[in-house]
């Protein structure tokens, strides 16, 4: 579900009641956790946490023009979804946030390949969500990216 809001304040005034304070929550763990470089903004109708064009000019090689994406957060219909690129991007991170999601929450991972899924409101480990934030810094991203590209 796509949000048509322009803003990170409209969207999350948009959400339904049982979303609201979740969806807050796991935004204030992002912000307070993001490394410095990333910026927040809008897109694809999500919040999205991005490299920005003027830390990394070439921006998203999918959508020129368009800052790199390395997070994202949205409400969608029956869940909430975390997207992290980085998970995807290097092994080792999954590997690791697998691991301590297994110690840390009663209920089975419901992932793919960069997307968390949290359906249970209650289960949402916000800990590990700011860790899995520090992972990653910025230039060690985008070397990641580029390196994807010369393989």
């Amino acid at each position: 579900m796509n949000s048509d809001a322009k803003t990170v304040s409209e969207y999350l005034s948009d959400l339904p009641n049982d979303r609201k304070e979740p969806m807050k929550k796991l935004r204030e763990c992002i912000i307070n956790n993001l490394p410095k470089g990333f910026e927040e903004q809008m897109a694809y109708g999500m919040i999205a946490y991005v490299v920005p064009l003027s830390i990394y000019p070439k921006g998203y090689h999918a959508s020129p023009g368009e800052p790199l994406p390395f997070m994202s957060l949205a409400s969608q219909k029956s869940y909430i979804s975390f997207y992290h690129m980085g998970i995807y991007a290097k092994p080792e991170v999954e590997e690791w946030f697998k691991e301590e999601y297994k110690k840390r929450v009663s209920s089975k991972l419901d992932m793919g390949k960069s997307c968390i899924r949290f359906k249970k409101m209650d289960q949402i480990p916000y800990d590990l969500i700011e860790e899995l934030c520090q992972k990653i810094k910025v230039d060690e991203y985008i070397a990641t990216y580029e390196a994807s590209f010369n393989k």
